[in-house]
């Protein structure tokens, strides 16, 4: 069977290893900018079975989705129909859930919305970032990926619609999104679920007056920062080198 594979993060490379192993992969797209007219072109030609996709930061047309025999599966990091969008994991942490999941849904014209061919339920550790949380989340839906295919492509699965009543949409991160102010800050808890949920991307961040100008500094998860220019350190080495460090640990709490 053939097989086009669609996913651009390191975290899903064990979803494009699966497929490898176990399906004849004809085509691999690590990049949105990859998909142009041509290449559409060359996928139509190449007349495949199956398109998989893992988080590929780009919605599949319909005339993309038309093209293969079996339409397309799509590996999603939420139990869908909760935490449609974007930003499924990251909204899980914010949140504060203790549980979250990997979905695999047959791909149709409208967001994460198709009918569900695979759920797994998957704990939420108090330590987990995004990082951690998606290795683990797309690892488990590689692991489950063979199975599903083949059991899809035998009718021998029981394909669910979601309930859109009780859909979810998360909202598109920018850099901005972890912005944070010193002067009126999340609390203790919500900053420490921003911290682990934005990183290493956008980041929880401020800009605070550290003796000579303003500097942005990134707060990280297990109790360390990073002053603009600096590596990262922990707040007992913030506090050594910065005089007026130990004021914007204490407006956040974090001390």
């Amino acid at each position: 069977m053939k097989v086009v594979f669609f996913g651009t993060p390191s975290f899903v490379d064990p979803v494009l290893k699966a497929l490898q192993t176990n399906f004849d992969v004809v085509s691999v797209f690590r990049s949105p900018e990859h998909l142009n007219n041509k290449a559409i072109a060359e996928l139509r030609n190449s007349n495949p079975d199956l398109f998989v996709v893992a988080s590929f930061g780009k919605i599949l047309s319909d005339e993309v989705l038309s093209i293969p025999k079996h339409g397309a599966l799509n590996i999603h990091p939420s139990l869908l129909p909760k935490y449609r969008g974007p930003s499924p994991i990251q909204t899980a942490i914010i949140n504060g859930d203790k549980k979250t999941g990997v979905t695999i849904i047959k791909m149709d014209e409208e967001v994460d919305h198709g009918p569900i061919l695979f759920q797994k339920e998957v704990d939420i550790k108090d330590t987990d970032t995004f990082e951690t949380l998606a290795e683990r989340l797309f690892k488990i839906g590689a692991e489950n990926l063979p199975d599903t295919i083949s059991n899809y492509i035998l009718n021998k699965i029981n394909i669910t619609p979601q309930d859109d009543s009780k859909a979810t949409l998360t909202k598109l991160l920018k850099r901005e999104s972890g912005l944070i102010d010193v002067y009126n800050p999340p609390d203790k808890v919500t900053l420490d679920h921003m911290i682990r949920a934005y990183f290493p991307w956008p980041g929880v961040w401020a800009k605070y007056n550290l003796g000579d100008n303003k500097k942005i500094i990134k707060f990280l998860p297990n109790e360390k920062l990073q002053v603009e220019g600096k590596k990262p350190m922990s707040y007992k080495d913030f506090i050594n080198g910065y005089p007026n460090s130990k004021e914007i640990l204490n407006k956040l709490n974090l001390i």
